[in-house]
């Protein structure tokens, strides 16, 4: 854990810095410094490629250089961009005069009143921070997500033929299988990030009030419109056209939402596996020098699954202001935004804290099928819906009342009651038969 991590305010730059630790090199103070000079430098190439006549001689065997200026750009650099901030009061603007800085060290600043040419900040914070976010989802969250994603898909195909009682309102119903409920989640979360990868991720890219008057003014003959249009999408973003001086973040919203859907998949996940533990479906593998309790030395408690909800919670709060928040702004625009763009990485934060959580929870699973087999063997009730259901195809007379009143006397029904109870319908052999076969263990549909 690094020296600073014990003074943080936020646990995910404190206790959990080890698992969050990743994220710096995307949603850090540092990091937004480097989108930005990133964005501004591929700008300026753009400009020189299209070319704008005063930037046609400008020698394209520099540009490789100037790409250097953020891909190797490091936080001393970043606190440099901080000490002209000092001086400005305006965080792009220190960008862009640190920029100027490198442009006279490299002596190109001849050209340097074409860095940031016609923009507003916003043009640079709303293709910077949907930039940073798309690379951190795609880099850190998504690997770490098909991780918990490829174990719950192990487990449910490994355990796809273990017969087990489900529970319907806490009560016990009709058996399933182990596998099938894992199935269940595994589906769920597929669906969930087919859909998070059919999203773009939208970037503003527009001038002042989104209009390009400056570009336009300066070179009418251009094609701004597509210029825009083609720079962006070299960024691999998707340009939002027509804005406002920001960016709508509708689609931004889409993307929190989409995860916070995943999130809550997996807090529902968290709850039943924590539940299996506490009916002994599943013991935990005991780590000797771990301590479950400062006061009782025999519990090993699941808590791994009651952190990962935990962190998934805090998640779906912040990723919910962010979507309702964010696409609201008075008029052409306010800078609500602006303060709460800047928290982009604390939701990501928790989800991956919850992940490594669920990831370490789920490593210690073991199947406790003695225990699954008993609880089974404890509810031969269940199989009524099956014995009714085939009396109904035989057309025998009030089936479903007949099974009622045999399973809600308040005695126990076991395999004897209900092979006592086959006896005594009158039906063929062949069809008892056929009833005779039902069992807890057997009775588990597709």
């Amino acid at each position: 854990m690094d020296s600073h991590a014990l003074l943080a305010v936020s646990p995910v730059d404190g206790r959990y810095a080890r698992q969050t630790g990743i994220l710096r090199e995307y949603f850090s103070e540092y990091a937004l410094i480097r989108y930005r000079v990133r964005v501004e430098i591929e700008y300026f190439i753009a400009l020189c490629e299209l070319p704008l006549p005063q930037l046609a001689d400008f020698d394209h065997g520099k540009f490789e250089t100037l790409r250097d200026i953020y891909r190797t750009m490091t936080p001393e650099d970043a606190a440099k961009v901080k000490e002209i901030e000092k001086v400005t009061n305006h965080d792009v603007k220190a960008v862009e005069y640190f920029i100027k800085e490198r442009f006279k060290e490299m002596d190109i600043l001849k050209w340097g009143e074409f860095v940031h040419f016609g923009l507003t900040s916003q043009d640079i914070n709303n293709t910077s921070v949907p930039l940073s976010l798309k690379e951190a989802i795609h880099e850190a969250y998504l690997p770490l997500m098909q991780e918990v994603l490829d174990t719950i898909r192990s487990m449910a195909e490994e355990w796809k033929d273990i017969p087990m009682l489900a529970k319907t309102h806490g009560q016990p119903a009709s058996p399933t299988r182990v596998g099938k409920e894992f199935k269940v989640f595994q589906v769920r979360l597929e669906e969930q990030l087919r859909q998070l990868d059919t999203l773009s991720y939208p970037a503003k890219f527009g001038g002042a009030t989104g209009n390009m008057n400056a570009h336009r003014v300066a070179f009418p003959d251009i094609d701004w419109i597509g210029f825009g249009d083609r720079f962006v999408a070299s960024l691999g973003l998707k340009r939002s056209f027509p804005t406002t001086q920001i960016e709508h973040y509708d689609n931004l919203a889409a993307i929190f939402d989409n995860i916070r859907r995943i999130n809550t998949i997996l807090i529902d996940f968290s709850r039943d596996i924590w539940t299996y533990i506490s009916m002994e479906y599943f013991r935990q593998k005991v780590n000797k020098n771990e301590v479950g309790s400062s006061a009782m030395p025999h519990k090993v408690n699941p808590i791994d699954f009651e952190n990962a909800e935990g962190n998934l919670g805090m998640a779906d709060a912040i990723f919910t202001h962010l979507s309702m928040k964010l696409p609201i702004s008075r008029l052409q625009r306010d800078l609500t935004d602006s303060t709460v763009l800047r928290n982009i990485g604390v939701p990501i934060a928790h989800t991956m804290i919850a992940l490594n959580s669920l990831k370490k929870g789920l490593g210690k699973l073991i199947l406790n099928e003695a225990a699954i087999e008993a609880d089974l063997e404890r509810n031969w009730a269940v199989v009524a819906e099956a014995i009714q259901t085939i009396l109904r195809r035989e057309n025998y007379p009030n089936p479903y009342e007949t099974l009622k009143a045999l399973t809600r006397t308040g005695s126990t029904i076991n395999h004897k009651t209900i092979a006592d109870f086959i006896e005594t319908l009158d039906v063929s052999e062949n069809v008892k038969e056929e009833l005779r076969a039902i069992t807890p263990m057997t009775y588990t549909g597709f």
